[in-house]
C-alpha cells in the first residue's frame, strides 16, 4: 500500500534550501531539506530529530582539502546556488532549475525527477510509489530508498567492483574489506566504498548520478531483489546514519563523471615520477637480506636496462619474525636505511614505505599508543581488539588529533628523514566489526559502524600532511589501497591483492573503467598479479603491456613459489617487456598532461570508449579504453592470440599506430598480433607529446620533446596545449611553467599548424620535433612558413 502517515507540507525557504515538514511534526519530528545547489545538481536530506553526522568528508566542491573535523552538512557557500522555481500545485510541491526538476508528491513525500531536454521535460528517475523510505520503520532499522526500475535504464559506477561495467540485475555490498587474491569476476565486496551510481536510459540517453552522503556499510541493489507488491525497483540501503543524496544531471554521462569528480574535490596533482615504472615484491622485503635484495633490484634494473622510477618497500622491513610492526625497523633486515635511500635516490630511484594503521598486541609502542589514548574503543573505553595479520591488534583512530599529531611525527622522523620520499598507505580498510567500537570523533564519540571509510581517508590525510611537512616546496606521492570519494585528494590507488590469472588481466581492465566512471581517475592494477601462482611468460608480457597505459604502472607480487614478477623473470620474454616499459617512459609527456587536466579539469585519465563518443556499439566495447582523447588501447587478453578483434567508435579515422594504416570509425577491424604487439590506435586530428631522447635506466641524457601528428584525412580542427614544469614543485602555482599550444587545421590540399609558446619556466629543450605519418603529401605550413619534411617524416620548431 502507499504510506499515508506522513503526509508533508512546506515548513520554509531560506534562499536555496527548502524545508519541509510531516504534519504530525511534534509527533515525529521528521523533516526534509532540499538544497538546490547548481543547475545541474539538487540535494535531498531527510532529519529525525537530529542528524547521525553533522559533518561531511566526502563531499569537497572543487576544494584541495576539508578540515579533519570535516564540513559542515549545512555549509553550502562551495556551491553557486542558482535561482530557480517553486511552487506548490495540489498535493505537488515543484522545485525547478534550468536544467533539473523535482516534482515531490507531497503524500509520502515521493519525487519524479526529471530533466529539460529543449523545451521538454523528461522524466529521468522517481522514488517508487510504494514504500520508498523507511519512515517509519517498517522495515526495521537502518536506511532504506527505493526507486522505479525502468527497464531502459542502465547502471554504472559504485567504484571498484568485480564483473561487468553494467550493473543491472545485480546486489552489491558496499564496505571495505581485505580481499587478497580476489575473483576479478565475481567477488564483492572488495576495497573501496564508493556510494555513487549513473543511470542511463538507452532510450533517451539521458544520464544522471546519485550519490549518497553516508559512510556505514550499505547495499546497492538494481534489479535482482523482486517483489510481486512494489513492481520494478532499485534500491539504497544504509546499516545506519542519514539518508542524504545528491542528483547529478550530465545529461551525458561523461558529464555526471566530471561532475561527481568535482564535487568530491581536486584530484592531486602528484610528481611526474610517479608516473614512471615502479617496481615492488613482498619477497625481497621478507628476506633476511632484504637490503642486499633491494640493491640486487637496482643492478638488475641496470643490467637489462629497464626504466625505473620508484620502488615500493613493502612491510617486510618492519618485521618482527613474521609480523609487521609498523614504525619499527628491522635493522637485521636492513641494516642501513639511510644508505639503501641514498643508493635509490643516487639511481633515479625514489622510495615508498608501506605503513599500516594497525598496532600489533605485542608491538614495541603498543602501550605508548595506548596510554596516549590513541586507538579507537570499545564500550569499556579500552582499545578495541581486531584480527589483523594473523594475529590481534588495536587501529589507530584519525578522529583524534593527538594520533594524527603522533602518525606525522612518526612518519617525518621513521621514514622521510631516513630518506623514504612517499608513504604507502595499506591494508587501511579499518575491518573493525564489533557494534560497540567508538572513535574520539574529535571530541564527539562517533560509533564506527557510522565512519569506517572516514579512517582510511584521514589516515591518507595525516600521510599527505606529514609529507608537507618536511618538504613544503615537494608535490607529496602517496599510494592508499582503500578509500572513499575524496581520496583522490592525497592519493594513487590501485584495485588491490589480485589473483594471478588471464580471467583477472580481463575484468582488471572492466574494474578500471567502473572506477574511472565513479570520479577516481589516479589508478592502477598489480601487474602480473599479486597472488597465487608465478604469471607465465605470456601472460607477464601481456599483462605489461596493459600495464603501461594506466597512472599507476607497478609490477607486484607475492607469488605462492616465492618467486617474484619483475620484467627479467623471462629472459625469453625480456625484449618484449622492455619495449613496451620503453614506450610508457615515450609517452609520459603525454601521461603527465592528462595527470596535470585531470587536476584542473576533473577530466579522466583513463576511460570506457563511450565516455568519449556518442556511439551506442561502444557501451558494448568494454576490454578496450580510451587514454585521453587520442589513444584507443585494445590490449590482448586471451592466451595465444593472433588477432585482435576489436570496434573502432565515431564517424572519424582512426590510424593504426604499429602500421600508419587507416581505418573508418564505426567499424569493427581485426589486426594480426605478435607477442610484441600492442594494439593501438590514434583518432584522426591527434597531437601527442612525446620523449624524444634515448631513454634508458641511467637517464643521463636531457629530455628532448616531440610531437606526433596525425592531421585530419581532410578537413578538420584541432589543438592540443602541452603543460610542461619541474614536474616536482609547486613553482609551477607562481607561473613557473611553459604551455606549448599546437593549433592544427587541414583541408585535402595543406595541413595548417600554429605553435605558441607561453609561461616562464626554461624548458630543458629549444627545439621540438614534429613528426608526420610518412605517406603524408600535402602542403605543411607552420606558423605560416611553408616546410619540406626532413626525411619525409619530420620537421625540427625552434621555440623561444
Amino acid at each position: 500500500m502507499i504510506l499515508k502517515e506522513y503526509p508533508f507540507k512546506l515548513d520554509k525557504v531560506e534562499n536555496n534550501i527548502i524545508t519541509f515538514v510531516d504534519q504530525f511534526k511534534e509527533k515525529n519530528n521528521l523533516k526534509v531539506k532540499v538544497f538546490v545547489l547548481e543547475k545541474d545538481i539538487i540535494r535531498v536530506m531527510f532529519i529525525r530529530d537530529k542528524l547521525t553526522l553533522g559533518k561531511t568528508w566526502m563531499v569537497a566542491p572543487n576544494l584541495a582539502d576539508v578540515p579533519y573535523q570535516g564540513r559542515d552538512k549545512f555549509d553550502i557557500s562551495p556551491f553557486s546556488l542558482p535561482e530557480y522555481n517553486h511552487y506548490q500545485k495540489g498535493d505537488f510541491y515543484v522545485i525547478e532549475t534550468t536544467f533539473l526538476k523535482a516534482k515531490i508528491n507531497l503524500d509520502g513525500f515521493r519525487i519524479t525527477w526529471y530533466a529539460r531536454n529543449n523545451n521538454d521535460w523528461i522524466k529521468i528517475a522517481a522514488d517508487r510509489k510504494t514504500q520508498s523510505y523507511n519512515l517509519n520503520n517498517h522495515f526495521g532499522e537502518g536506511i532504506y530508498h527505493y526507486l522505479e526500475k525502468d527497464k531502459k535504464d542502465k547502471y554504472y559506477g559504485l567504484g571498484e567492483k568485480a564483473g561487468e561495467i553494467e550493473k543491472n540485475n545485480q546486489r552489491y555490498r558496499m564496505t571495505t574489506i581485505d580481499a587478497m587474491g580476489y575473483d576479478a569476476e565475481r567477488s564483492d565486496p572488495l576495497y573501496k566504498y564508493i556510494p555513487f551510481y549513473i543511470t542511463r536510459n538507452t532510450s533517451n540517453n539521458i544520464a544522471h548520478g546519485i550519490f549518497y552522503d553516508n559512510l556505514s556499510e550499505a547495499i546497492f541493489d538494481f534489479g535482482k531483489e523482486k517483489d510481486n507488491y512494489h513492481g520494478q525497483y532499485r534500491y539504497y540501503f544504509a546499516e545506519t546514519g542519514d539518508l542524504d543524496y545528491y542528483i547529478i544531471l550530465g545529461p551525458e554521462m561523461r558529464e555526471v563523471t566530471r561532475k561527481f569528480s568535482w564535487l568530491s574535490g581536486e584530484n592531486i596533482f602528484e610528481p611526474k615520477w610517479s608516473l614512471g615504472y615502479s617496481g615492488s615484491t613482498m619477497t625481497y622485503t621478507d628476506s633476511p637480506n632484504a637490503q642486499e635484495e633491494l640493491m640486487n633490484f637496482i643492478a638488475d634494473c641496470d643490467r637489462y636496462d629497464i626504466p625505473c622510477d620508484s620502488f615500493q618497500l613493502s612491510s617486510g622491513y618492519t618485521s618482527i619474525d613474521d609480523k609487521r610492526y609498523v614504525f619499527n625497523w628491522n635493522y637485521s633486515k636492513i641494516p642501513d636505511p639511510e644508505k639503501m635511500s641514498a643508493t635509490f635516490n643516487k639511481n633515479g630511484i625514489k622510495l615508498c614505505a608501506n605503513i599500516k594503521p594497525c598496532l600489533l598486541i605485542d608491538h614495541p609502542r603498543y602501550e605508548e599508543a595506548k596510554e596516549k589514548n590513541l586507538f579507537i574503543k570499545n564500550e569499556k573505553g579500552e582499545p578495541e581488539i581486531s584480527q589483523f595479520w594473523d594475529n590481534l591488534g588495536s587501529y589507530l583512530d584519525f578522529t583524534n588529533q593527538d594520533t594524527v599529531d603522533w602518525w606525522k611525527t612518526n612518519v617525518k622522523s621513521q621514514l622521510l628523514e631516513f630518506g623514504i620520499d612517499s608513504t604507502w598507505n595499506d591494508n587501511n580498510e579499518y575491518e573493525i566489526w564489533s557494534d560497540n567500537a567508538y572513535a574520539d570523533g574529535f571530541d564527539s564519540k562517533i560509533n564506527m559502524k557510522s565512519i569506517r571509510p572516514l579512517q582510511s581517508l584521514l589516515m591518507m590525510k595525516s600521510s599527505f600532511e606529514a609529507q608537507k611537512e618536511h618538504a613544503p616546496n615537494k608535490r607529496p606521492y602517496l599510494i592508499s589501497r582503500s578509500g572513499c570519494p575524496g581520496m583522490e585528494r592525497y592519493v594513487q590507488t590501485w584495485s588491490g591483492d589480485n589473483y594471478t590469472s588471464w580471467k583477472t588481466l580481463k575484468y582488471n581492465i572492466k574494474m578500471g573503467l567502473g572506477l574511472t566512471m565513479s570520479g577516481v581517475y589516479n589508478f592502477g592494477h598489480d601487474v602480473g598479479g599479486f597472488a597465487g601462482p608465478a604469471p607465465e611468460p605470456e601472460l607477464l608480457v601481456r599483462w605489461v603491456q596493459n600495464g603501461i597505459f594506466y597512472p599507476r604502472f607497478t609490477i607486484h607480487s607475492w607469488n605462492d613459489d616465492q618467486s617474484v614478477n619483475t620484467p627479467w623473470m623471462y629472459l625469453e620474454s625480456i625484449d618484449s617487456i622492455r619495449k613496451a616499459i620503453k614506450f610508457r617512459e615515450k609517452i609520459k609527456p603525454y601521461l603527465y598532461n592528462l595527470l596535470y587536466e585531470s587536476h584542473i579539469k576533473h577530466t579522466p585519465i583513463i576511460k570506457p570508449t563511450f565516455y568519449e563518443f556518442d556511439d551506442q556499439e561502444s557501451y558494448k566495447q568494454d576490454l578496450e579504453f580510451m587514454l585521453g582523447e587520442s589513444m584507443l588501447v585494445a590490449n590482448v587478453v586471451e592466451k595465444g592470440a593472433e588477432k585482435r578483434k576489436t570496434y573502432l567508435p565515431g564517424d572519424n579515422a582512426w590510424y593504426d599506430f604499429n602500421t600508419n594504416k587507416i581505418y573508418q570509425g564505426g567499424e569493427e577491424i581485426i589486426v594480426d598480433v605478435s607477442l610484441d604487439t600492442i594494439p593501438l590506435f590514434i583518432k584522426e586530428g591527434s597531437i601527442i607529446p612525446i620523449q624524444d631522447q634515448e631513454i634508458s635506466f641511467d637517464k643521463q641524457e636531457k629530455e628532448k620533446r616531440a610531437f606526433l601528428i596525425y592531421p585530419f584525412l581532410d578537413s578538420g580542427r584541432e589543438e592540443y596545449t602541452l603543460f610542461e614544469d619541474d614536474g616536482e614543485s609547486y613553482n609551477y602555482l607562481d607561473g613557473e611553467y611553459k604551455k606549448i599550444k599546437i593549433k592544427m587545421e587541414s583541408d585535402s590540399k595543406k595541413i595548417v599548424l600554429q605553435i605558441t609558446v607561453s609561461g616562464n619556466y626554461e624548458l630543458p629543450y629549444q627545439k621540438i620535433k614534429l613528426y608526420f605519418p610518412e605517406f603524408e603529401g600535402r602542403n605543411i605550413v607552420i606558423n605560416n612558413q611553408e616546410i619540406t619534411l626532413i626525411d619525409n617524416q619530420h620537421t625540427i620548431f625552434s621555440i623561444k
